[in-house]
């Protein structure tokens, strides 16, 4: 049975990241969100602290893996990685989402490395700046429908095709790049592949001008003839159309909570900024009396801190889930599609609250609005989320709903 308070042994990462978040993040905020594109020089130490407490076993905050092994035996409720790497995501959100998108060596494709490559891979990426290159120009939240294709070349794989709105695209080091090996195998032949920086064929494009997150780098990649050695694919090279591709969609068992704990870090930030805005105003929140028995603002401060609380609570149940070797795909899907959504209605919401400050630039109200936006699509549309939900729950299919 899952226990819902933070685990002792998390409790020391979890103020390590507070204090990284209020003490780097949170003072560079305003200032990288206005140069857009320039790299945060101020992540390079803490990147290394945190390389330091993920190879210490401590863990960070940012890319973990869900490895599950068959041979695995029960033994008993455990708090591992994946729980105490969502615990330090909020606190580190809390401070900026940008910044920890910004962060070395933290990147979704670190997460996807970790999830599904062998030891020998796991071994020889460690160290690696991994971004994830999954959606492209004609293919958005349908990650079946990838036209980028990989085709088999002796000892390589030949990559062809275009990746829009790769977190981390011109920074990191290396990609993991989703292609399909047969279009007309459908969702079976779709594969990912480690792509390092520097390969022939590799292309950054462009980077992109956004409404938010505007310190991570938003990146357009091409993919012309670029041979990826074999040992590069991760995972098995084997088609199994029966498996479809759960095989990648792994991964979306592990990175689907870390966004949405993310989502969680935001809109908790909101809520604290506009309640001391609140106070100073002289309204009061209070939790002894009925909501509607209350200012009018604080009601409404009330209903968005109460599904501030559901979405906390789903997200610790998708990480805790992982943990402890059970399948987590629905609660995974659950927590994004609510995390995603309540960090939309809550920074909006505070920002309405909150009034003029809410709306200038002399609070980060204004900023935590425009950053969530993004939350609620990357890693799955809030739609697409409420779909796989809705798939699991009646035990339909991709093709008998869509």
């Amino acid at each position: 049975m899952i226990n819902l308070e933070v685990p002792k042994k998390a409790k020391g990462l979890v103020n390590q990241a507070r204090q990284a978040a209020s003490e780097v993040f949170r003072p560079i905020s305003r200032k990288y969100d206005r140069a857009e594109h320039e790299y945060p020089v101020e992540l390079d130490m803490l990147a290394s602290l945190l390389d330091g407490l993920n190879t210490s076993g401590e863990g960070g905050a940012g890319a973990a893996g869900v490895r599950r092994k068959e041979d695995e035996k029960d033994s008993g409720n455990r708090n591992g990685g994946n729980l105490s790497t969502v615990l330090g995501t909020i606190e580190m959100c809390w401070g900026d989402v940008a910044m920890l998108l910004s962060m070395p060596r933290q990147g979704l494709g670190n997460a996807a490395i970790a999830s599904v490559a062998n030891d020998e891979q796991l071994e020889r990426f460690a160290g690696t700046w991994s971004a994830m290159a999954i959606t492209e120009p004609g293919c958005g939240s349908d990650s079946a429908a990838i036209t980028t294709t990989a085709t088999e070349d002796g000892d390589h794989y030949v990559l062809n095709g275009e990746k829009i709105f790769v977190t981390s695209g011109e920074r990191a080091d290396s990609v993991v790049v989703w292609a399909t090996l047969d279009k007309d195998l459908g969702r079976a032949a779709i594969k990912s592949f480690v792509v390092e920086k520097g390969t022939p064929g590799f292309e950054v494009v462009r980077l992109e001008h956004k409404l938010g997150i505007r310190a991570s780098d938003t990146a357009v990649l091409r993919f012309d003839n670029c041979r990826v050695p074999k040992e590069n694919l991760l995972g098995t090279p084997e088609i199994d159309t029966k498996k479809g591709f759960a095989g990648v969609m792994q991964t979306f068992d592990n990175t689907r909570p870390l966004v949405a704990a993310m989502a969680v870090g935001v809109a908790r930030a909101a809520l604290e900024e506009t309640e001391r805005l609140l106070t100073e105003a002289g309204v009061e929140v209070d939790y002894d009396r009925p909501a509607n028995l209350q200012h009018a603002a604080a009601a409404r401060y009330l209903r968005l801190e109460a599904d501030y609380e559901a979405a906390y609570l789903l997200t610790l149940e998708s990480a805790w889930m992982a943990d402890n070797r059970k399948p987590n795909s629905l609660q995974a899907s659950m927590a994004k599609a609510k995390a995603g959504r309540t960090a939309v209605d809550v920074t909006l919401g505070c920002v309405e609250l909150a009034g003029t400050l809410g709306y200038s630039e002399e609070s980060l109200l204004e900023k935590w609005s425009r950053d969530s936006k993004i939350l609620d699509i990357f890693e799955g549309t809030q739609q697409i989320q409420q779909l796989i939900v809705a798939r699991r729950l009646l035990g339909k299919s991709s093709s008998e709903l869509k």
